[in-house]
């Protein structure tokens, strides 16, 4: 049976932190494979800068070497508007039947999920296996404590709480406002992604 972490982002660009942060975890947790997941660009409530076509090629050129590390377009492929983390999770699930499933995210995320703010958020909770990622200002074992829908599901094995060391905050919006503005963010993206970036002079 292998651990399997999903980690979904918007990767608009993948920086050095995203890869930092999928190597931190899956040592801490055992994992034996990371999945990358780029979110649909139809999706009503993301406004991306790159496309598709962009985005992954740099996720691609970004994960290169790390034979731990996988990418998957399942979500790029979908409606936009008919996503749902509880589906894709579904997804994996019945893809790996055999294999222990985990969805990656920060606690900034928890918190939405604990007010309700994601479709399906309750069955999402109860038949699912979360790696949370400390935020700055953030208390974890506070925001599970005082949600229903997550106090009632934590059984000990659905969250996997990293509150320590795992909080830098640098954001792919800070790389392309950089870009935006002739700055060089070029030691917080992977070398081979910059190039990239320079060479199709995305987020100018």
């Amino acid at each position: 049976m292998a651990k399997i972490g999903i980690y979904g982002s918007s990767f608009d660009p993948i920086t050095n932190v995203h890869l930092w942060t999928a190597s931190t975890v899956a040592h801490r947790c055992r994992l034996d494979r990371v999945i990358f997941l780029p979110c649909s660009s139809k999706r009503p409530d993301k406004s991306l800068h790159a496309s598709d076509e962009h985005r992954w090629n740099m996720i691609q050129l970004a994960i290169d070497g790390n034979d731990k590390f996988v990418a998957d377009d399942y979500e790029m492929k979908q409606a936009g508007w008919e996503i749902a983390t509880y589906l894709t999770l579904k997804h994996y699930k019945e893809a790996f039947p055999d294999d222990d499933i985990y969805f990656i995210m920060g606690a900034d995320l928890l918190v939405d999920i604990g007010e309700g703010k994601w479709k399906k958020s309750e069955e999402l909770i109860q038949e699912n296996k979360f790696i949370v990622m400390a935020r700055d200002g953030i208390n974890m074992l506070a925001a599970i404590s005082k949600s229903p829908i997550l106090r009632n599901a934590d059984d000990g094995q659905t969250f996997h709480l990293i509150d320590k060391g795992l909080a830098m905050e640098i954001s792919s919006t800070y790389i392309r406002d950089e870009f935006q503005r002739g700055g060089e963010p070029r030691y917080l993206v992977p070398d081979n992604c910059y190039a990239y970036m320079c060479q199709h002079k995305l987020y100018r």
